[in-house]
């Protein structure tokens, strides 16, 4: 199951407007007791990664049952996240800050979808 972003997903995702704000949308399927694991992440990565490229939550809840949606598709969290650009994102997860905490975001996570979006 896809987790961390690769890299034919970072050249793809860089290839498009690599400068303007992006706000990405995180839905997130947790391991067996992954819950405190993310949020041991959460808390590391507000403390030590987040502010210094400009990242903002703008929304983290908790998935309830889809109104619509095929089977499998019900996600444990949801979160909306605005980079100030995709250059900003990319060297956040090369900074070695980032690499000493993204293994409880591996170790709390079945599955990831990191979905970025361009506003209307």
């Amino acid at each position: 199951m896809a987790i961390d972003p690769d890299g034919d997903f970072l050249t793809d995702f860089l290839a498009d407007d690599a400068d303007s704000p992006v706000v990405m949308l995180n839905l997130l399927r947790f391991a067996s007791g992954g819950r405190p694991l993310y949020e041991q992440y959460t808390k590391a990565f507000g403390k030590a990664v987040g502010p210094r490229y400009g990242v903002k939550v703008i929304y983290a809840g908790d998935g309830g049952s889809p109104l619509v949606a095929e089977t499998g598709q019900q996600w444990d969290a949801v979160l909306l996240v605005r980079y100030p650009s995709r250059h900003a994102f990319r060297d956040m997860i090369n900074d070695p800050d980032y690499q000493q905490i993204t293994h409880l975001r591996r170790q709390a996570l079945a599955e990831a979808v990191l979905q970025p979006t361009r506003p209307w």
